[in-house]
């Protein structure tokens, strides 16, 4: 009797009526080994950028099915970032369209880099930056409702990989002053408090003057024109101009940045890029930042001097 039991169990195993009992084990093996090779990864990436390293892990596991993927395999991209601009190597895969085209990759370290900068350098995420590093939920829920992913449960699949493979745990291997300005920290204007008996000082009581990049700077009004600002603070029509990288007079729009005195080579520390949205010029980069438009083009070669990025590109801020 002993031995036709042992008969019918191997007879169903063998038939796939019973289930091999190492299938699951190699599976969490797998992905355990998975995230055991690219914690480091994304340990380096919070340091760097303040994204918890437990999301970056989550959605490397998610976008790449723990490394599994063609994309993955073939292309080192763990994260399904598209081409864009994108001037290095290129796969196509049919995805959202058919022969989609995605970024290769020499190392996946590259594919981590790059995923860290579109969430670091996009406006849309920058309140997530604001959460506390360890709230890997609010960040989960966040990326969501920025529009990271359509898939309604996107936020709910990625707290569940957190947890079941306890993720949470390297999001305390960086402590709090180990991280980097918030995108928003960084770009907060100063407020140019001038002592009585400076140039600017009864300008300033008129009208608040402020600071980006260390680059002194003053909001317009819609009434308001280069030339007039030039003549509020004593400035020759040629240095408005080249202050602003304007090639003319011009009537200003309400809210526009006019900076007053040069800008810098290079953007402030912890702006290191910028990802173009839609629409947006050079000049308008160059205003944000308070950057000399010509090291913007030298800090972007890919960009001939003159045209204007693709949206969803990313633009260098400081020499690379």
């Amino acid at each position: 009797m002993k031995a036709l039991c042992i008969s019918l169990c191997c007879l169903l195993l063998a038939t796939g009526f019973i289930a091999d009992a190492r299938q699951p084990q190699a599976q969490s093996d797998y992905r355990t080994a998975y995230i055991l090779k690219y914690k480091d990864a994304a340990i380096a990436q919070m340091e760097s950028s303040g994204i918890p390293a437990s999301i970056t892990l989550a959605q490397a596991c998610l976008e790449s099915g723990f490394g599994t993927s063609r994309l993955a395999k073939e292309g080192n991209n763990h994260f399904g970032i598209k081409c864009h601009d994108y001037t290095g190597k290129k796969m196509y895969v049919d995805d959202d369209v058919k022969n989609d085209c995605f970024r290769v990759y020499d190392r996946v370290e590259d594919s981590f880099q790059d995923h860290s900068d579109f969430l670091r350098y996009r406006s849309r995420y920058a309140f997530l930056f604001d959460l506390d590093p360890t709230d890997y939920k609010g960040w989960a829920y966040g990326l969501k409702a920025a529009g990271y992913a359509t898939d309604p449960s996107y936020a709910t699949r990625l707290i569940e990989l957190i947890e079941r493979y306890d993720l949470q745990q390297y999001d305390t291997a960086v402590s709090q002053d180990q991280l980097p300005a918030t995108p928003v920290e960084a770009r907060m204007p100063v407020l140019v408090e001038l002592k009585e008996g400076s140039p600017l000082y009864k300008i300033s009581l008129q009208r608040e003057i402020l600071k980006q990049n260390n680059v002194m700077y003053v909001v317009a009004n819609d009434y308001e024109s280069l030339y007039s600002i030039a003549r509020e603070f004593n400035l020759f029509k040629w240095e408005i101009l080249r202050f602003n990288d304007e090639k003319r007079d011009r009537m200003l729009q309400d809210g526009e940045t006019v900076y007053i005195e040069a800008k810098k080579k290079q953007a402030a520390r912890y702006l290191d890029k910028h990802v173009v949205e839609e629409g947006e010029t050079m000049h308008e980069i160059s205003q944000q930042y308070a950057v000399k438009m010509k090291y913007l083009y030298k800090y972007n070669p890919d960009i001939p001097k003159g045209s204007e990025p693709a949206p969803g590109s990313i633009i260098n801020l400081r020499k690379p």
